[in-house]
């Protein structure tokens, strides 16, 4: 009987599960919203007079919020003060109301409106349409990016002593599912409803109101397992009142594992996502086909298969430090041949392989990453610690894709896009061997497993 009682909700595989599901589900739909437009920069330029440089200029734009006026930093803050919970459900529905703004911008609603007159009369190099997108954007990722944040903390206490590793695999794995689905589906809806290249933004936006639907229940399964913690005497009201302090910050700031961490990811991400945004305009160009956004859709799906396998093996036998090195060289052979070797040999069957093996490259370094950093950090100030690696990242996130825009409207091609996408790789390369000559002198265990037996 007293067994029964000590019992926790994560004790239940199925329920922890349970919770994984429900909150990766939230970050799939906002992953999918992230990409909706990305298999239709040419349409966009038809049908809203977006350029290259205006194309880089939105896709930046959802980090703004997060890099300038540092809501990274106060996410974190408010994360490791307020609870996953409020935070959850407050990134949420700052992910709807940017869609919702979005949408609209890029509606038939918004032609001839008065703000449309007042947004065109400023930087007329940004249309209006293009300017109150941005906006909605940056309510968006600011909303996005503490989520993913929530979401890692989230799985850090449910996954606490257990499957770790796998279960941010796995997360992981259903989020950029969202961006095989975004590939497929933006074009479909994009076409069902008269070529309108809002469709696939409200399609989005329905889509993040599910998800925070699906938050209000993770809420309520939450709220029940720290009933347990506190009847456990595992969580006390003193020990949440002593969870954060502003003066916390400094031992991450002062922390050299954690500025190689952030510096690696920041430079392997700049490598992953801005590419993302301009790969089907790239393989259109390159293999002078059409459907290059459905030809991408296969980056994501080894890493799908592959991370909640590699997060597996890291629970079980360690080695995270190495992986982080070899998706490092991985990626750094695949956007090489993309550059020099494609244009060579234009097949559609060498590019699927090409981003089959960067997957693979995605599998490996964020299986590695996440479930290296509570080994570094204080798990109380844990969710400030992934903000700030967020806010460093968003640097990188914000000024590629403005970058690799003007590259485009100045060169007309993707060879030197490439090249610089690599020479990222490069860089977090050798951050990574850093990292584990650090890991070796100091014994943070970041090529130990996650499991103790």
């Amino acid at each position: 009987m007293t067994q029964t009682i000590q019992r926790k909700l994560n004790d239940s595989a199925f329920v922890r599960w349970t919770a994984l599901i429900l909150i990766a589900l939230m970050m799939f739909f906002a992953y999918m919203f992230v990409d909706m437009l990305s298999p239709l920069k040419e349409q966009l330029e038809v049908a809203l007079n977006w350029d290259s440089s205006t194309f880089g200029t939105y896709a930046a734009s959802e980090y703004f919020l997060n890099v300038f006026c540092l809501f990274l930093i106060f996410a974190g803050i408010i994360l490791d003060k307020m609870g996953i919970r409020f935070t959850g459900l407050l990134s949420a529905s700052l992910m709807v109301i940017g869609a919702i703004i979005k949408f609209y911008a890029m509606s038939d609603m918004f032609v001839g409106t008065g703000l449309e007159a007042w947004l065109n009369s400023w930087w007329v190099a940004l249309p209006a349409s293009a300017k109150l997108a941005c906006l909605g954007f940056m309510i968006f990722g600011c909303g996005c990016e503490m989520a993913g944040t929530t979401v890692s903390k989230a799985i850090a206490k449910w996954f606490k002593g257990k499957e770790m590793a796998m279960a941010m695999g796995l997360e992981m794995s259903i989020a950029r599912l969202g961006v095989f689905a975004a590939m497929w589906l933006s074009p479909l809806v994009f076409n069902s409803f008269g070529q309108n290249v809002s469709a696939p933004v409200a399609f989005g936006a329905v889509l993040l109101i599910i998800g925070l639907i699906f938050y209000f229940v993770f809420v309520v399964l939450d709220r029940k397992f720290d009933k347990q913690l506190e009847a456990a005497g595992e969580l006390t009201k003193e020990a949440n009142d002593e969870e954060f302090k502003f003066s916390d910050l400094g031992k991450i700031f002062t922390s050299k594992m954690f500025w190689l961490v952030a510096l690696l990811c920041v430079l392997y991400y700049s490598a992953i996502f801005p590419f993302q945004r301009y790969a089907p305009d790239f393989l259109d160009k390159t293999l002078n086909i059409d459907n290059g956004a459905q030809l991408f859709s296969c980056f994501p799906i080894l890493a799908m298969v592959l991370t909640p396998v590699l997060g597996a093996f890291i629970d079980r036998r360690g080695k995270a430090a190495s992986m982080l090195m070899v998706g490092s060289i991985i990626m750094i052979a695949c956007h090489l041949s993309f550059a020099f070797l494609l244009p060579m040999f234009p097949s559609k069957v060498f590019a699927v392989a090409i981003i089959a093996i960067l997957g693979v490259s995605f599998s490996l370094v964020p299986a590695a990453l996440w479930p290296s950093v509570p080994k570094i950090i204080d798990e109380r100030i844990l969710g400030s610690a992934y903000c700030v690696i967020f806010w460093i990242q968003n640097w990188g996130l914000l000024l590629v894709p403005v970058v690799i825009g003007k590259v485009l409207d100045a060169t007309g091609g993707y060879t030197l896009p490439m090249v610089i996408f690599s020479s990222f790789g490069v860089l977090a390369l050798i951050f990574g061997l850093w990292l584990k000559r650090e890991d070796k002198k100091k014994g943070y265990g970041l090529e130990l497993p996650n499991i103790k037996e």
